[in-house]
């Protein structure tokens, strides 16, 4: 039976452009691998708030989002080749710190009903 997961998308800085992608993984390839996400979805990041809706099979999942400038389905880095200049936010607030971006543990949720809503916030260096 498909739950319904519901991720709304806050503090989208319209001013950038671009889209925003919103990814659903399983323990596989988070948060790097963009193309092991079970559900993947983008839309032009035009309002500071978005709610995105999927249906999926899974019980247990890590969110990213990624406000993607240039549209090229990437983190674009900074100079250093390691902080991010686009917007990204992860379940269960996480953020990425000296050691990297957050673990599938750390950013894990469980769902419990066949509704679930989830809220992420993006972070802007």
């Amino acid at each position: 039976m498909a739950n319904e997961i519901k991720v709304k998308v806050q503090g989208v800085d319209v001013k950038r452009g671009g889209t925003l992608i919103v990814m659903l993984f399983s323990h596989t390839g988070f948060p790097k691998k963009h193309q092991d996400a079970i559900h993947s979805t983008t839309v032009k990041a035009n309002q500071t708030e978005i709610l995105f809706s999927f249906n999926t099979q899974l019980q247990e999942m890590a969110i990213k989002v990624l406000h993607d400038e240039n549209g090229d389905g990437k983190v674009t880095k900074n100079w250093t080749g390691f902080l991010p200049v686009e917007g990204l936010g992860f379940s269960n607030e996480q953020k990425i710190g000296l050691t990297g971006p957050p673990n599938y543990q750390k950013s894990k949720v469980t769902i419990k009903d066949p509704i679930s809503q989830f809220s992420i916030t993006l972070r802007y260096p």
